[in-house]
């Protein structure tokens, strides 16, 4: 989703809570980032892995400037072969500690063995974030987080405030990249502004995920 996508879906979300509440999570996420220079761990459940989302925090590092974003993607199955940025198994949740921050995202109940290393990373200092369909044990261990509406029955149409995990990832995403501090523009001119912002929007970088 790019940004006059995000833009629109704003638009079409004004009055609602969700505008502010993605702004809130994502402020959240990127405090706890920047003041140690990364440190980003994301990990979902057993049958739940967010690679969306960590490709598109990625992508929000690079054109925001704040390499902190970036996010480790934590997985319960590594499938052999997978390179080393997607090659990082549970085990890496048990190094977690101060100074790190643990993003859990999930629609479905995180299971048992995920909330003992997610209590875990907290007690040995980490912070936790959750981000998901309301967990309440998750919500318990995490230090701030966001529930998600529930997918509606097949053949039911979602209420217009409702929204699914998918698309507040991608709004908690985007938030997080523009929530930052502007780069130091000295007299630039409104045409060198509007120039850089078209750079932006039309030429991401390539893809890692």
């Amino acid at each position: 989703m790019d940004a006059v996508r995000v833009a629109l879906l704003r638009e079409v979300l004004a009055g609602t809570e969700w505008v502010q509440a993605t702004r809130r999570f994502a402020g959240t996420l990127r405090g706890a980032v920047t003041p140690q220079g990364g440190g980003l761990l994301l990990v979902g459940s057993a049958g739940y892995e967010p690679w969306h989302l960590a490709a598109h925090l990625d992508d929000e590092a690079a054109w925001s400037g704040l390499p902190e974003l970036s996010p480790t993607l934590v997985r319960h199955r590594v499938p052999g072969g997978a390179p080393a940025h997607l090659a990082v198994g549970l085990g890496r949740l048990a190094a977690a500690g101060r100074g790190e921050t643990l993003l859990v995202v999930t629609p479905e109940q995180p299971g048992a063995g995920l909330l003992e290393r997610v209590h875990d990373a907290r007690r040995n200092g980490a912070t936790v974030l959750a981000l998901d369909g309301g967990d309440r044990d998750l919500h318990a261990l995490a230090h701030d987080a966001l529930a998600a509406c529930p997918a509606p029955p097949d053949g039911a149409d979602a209420a217009p405030a409702d929204l699914d995990l998918d698309t507040v990832q991608h709004l908690v995403s985007a938030a997080a990249g523009e929530n930052s501090l502007p780069a130091p523009r000295g007299h630039r001119r409104f045409r060198d502004r509007l120039a850089r912002l078209t750079d932006r929007l039309t030429a991401p970088p390539p893809p890692r995920w």
